[in-house]
């Protein structure tokens, strides 16, 4: 190993190119800090490489396929449709993951981020080693941003192999599988699950709570469980999974439901039970950082750990482990290494489920607002009343806002159905903003648009709903 003999100065410099540190480094730039970001592997991290925009290229797919093999609604008949999954997989990985894994880079050296190859390890407080390959090179820094990410959970008796897979290997098969069993029905489990429903995969999904996608309200995931069904799918809940074994190309299941100890044959078992912070590869200890009992860093509403210097943000920091959030975790440590006071505030973080249909909400539910102490009321229109939603036939689902009795201050958000995922920006921001359901009744909204459906919600929390 060739071993740098000097230490080398940095001003701020960040672990890890996800999607919390590359737009970290771009606004330290930006707010005149000399900027170093380390990554040991790809960057973009794992939501442009093997996460959120891989995914959300083969729902796209998965979408396209579904509506040429059943267009009949609109008058339309096709016949023979089928997929080439080599083309689909390929213009995924190149056509999409690189070219937005590319662009990352690009707009780095832009922002003349110095880019450093290779995987950090802490010496001490103000020092880190960089080991590629057979080099290392040891810097000092004044201060550091953290975004290190996380890594699938490998369950006890699913050791990760060829037909034993997380996450990065649902979305990279070889070929659509015939059956596919998954362990954990979550988002990441619903959304790659959905995928090859929707190709025509017998897909079953073991849960182990009582409820599928626990993550969403119970009416939500329900519209989703609907759609699974009609495809095919079998989705069991309060199971219990035990362990899988292989045998040539197959792999069985089993699991307990009910007392009964069951099993299930796939020609590949996918576990999505969680993910694991990355709090234990790179001696944060030596840098004297704390971990709660999560493994998780402990950090405060700027992303400071008990190091001053350290920031540490995205999977690896309490809440939820969501690119968004990440990302704007990392502009505020590199607005706070600037000496500006800005800070983290979650009550509008929005989280989204890219099934069928999609799943998205922000701020307080009914339940959890009342546990605030909340005095709220709960207003819910359905898609079925909005006129571009039903000429799309895709009116199954709903708009919900949570509001507080007394001045119908808008305090939490639900969206099930076409387009949810988008439709959730504008609540998002009536939340955080603190608006009231008459900002929104009172703004016109463009005709006809899924858009007016959260009109149609504002006027019925105001008590004046005109198409319900």
């Amino acid at each position: 190993m060739v071993v740098g003999d000097f230490a080398v100065e940095l001003d701020t410099v960040v672990i890890g190119a996800g999607p919390g540190g590359y737009v970290a480094a771009i606004r330290a730039a930006q707010l005149g800090q000399k900027v170093a970001i380390v990554e040991k592997e790809y960057f973009g991290g794992v939501c442009l490489n093997v996460g959120c925009i891989p995914s959300k290229a083969l729902i796209q797919a998965a979408h396209t396929y579904q509506l040429a093999k059943h267009p009949e609604t609109f008058g339309i008949t096709t016949k023979d449709v089928e997929v080439d999954w080599e083309k689909t997989q390929d213009w995924k990985q190149n056509s999409v993951v690189q070219k937005m894994t590319s662009g990352v880079e690009m707009l780095l050296k832009k922002n003349k981020v110095e880019i450093i190859r290779g995987e950090a390890f802490f010496s001490d407080k103000d020092t880190i080693r960089v080991v590629n390959g057979e080099e290392a090179q040891t810097y000092t820094f004044n201060n550091a941003i953290l975004a290190t990410g996380s890594r699938p959970i490998e369950i006890k008796g699913f050791p990760f192999g060829e037909r034993i897979i997380d996450s990065t290997g649902g979305l990279n098969l070889p070929q659509i599988p015939k059956d596919l069993v998954i362990i954990g029905g979550g988002i990441i489990g619903s959304e790659l699950g959905a995928v090859y429903a929707s190709f025509g995969t017998k897909v079953t999904i073991l849960e182990g709570s009582k409820q599928f996608i626990p993550s969403f309200e119970k009416d939500m995931a329900r519209l989703v469980e609907k759609d699974f069904k009609k495809k095919g799918a079998e989705i069991i809940t309060k199971a219990m999974a035990k362990g899988a074994e292989v045998k040539g190309d197959r792999v069985i299941v089993t699991y307990e439901h009910k007392g009964e100890e069951k099993t299930v044959e796939a020609d590949y078992c996918m576990v999505t039970v969680g993910r694991r912070p990355n709090t234990d590869q790179a001696n944060l200890d030596l840098a004297g950082i704390e971990l709660d009992e999560h493994g998780k860093v402990k950090v405060d509403k700027q992303g400071r750990t008990s190091n001053p210097h350290i920031f540490a943000i995205g999977d690896i920091v309490p809440g939820a482990m969501l690119a968004h959030k990440a990302s704007f975790e990392g502009k505020v440590a590199a607005a706070a290494i600037s000496g500006r006071k800005d800070e983290v505030d979650y009550k509008a973080m929005p989280s989204v489920c890219y099934t069928d249909p999609e799943l998205a909400e922000a701020g307080y539910t009914k339940d959890s607002a009342k546990e605030a102490g909340l005095d709220v009321k709960v207003t819910k229109f359905p898609f079925g009343g909005n006129g571009r939603a039903v000429a799309m036939d895709s009116y199954e689902g709903f708009v919900r806002i949570v509001s507080t009795k007394e001045d119908n201050v808008i305090v939490g958000a639900q969206i099930a159905g076409p387009g949810a995922s988008d439709l959730l920006a504008e609540l998002t921001m009536a939340i955080e903003a603190g608006m009231n359901a008459e900002d929104i009744a009172l703004t016109v909204h463009p005709h006809p648009t899924l858009t007016e459906a959260i009109m149609d919600c504002a006027e019925a929390v105001l008590g004046e709903p005109i198409h319900m």
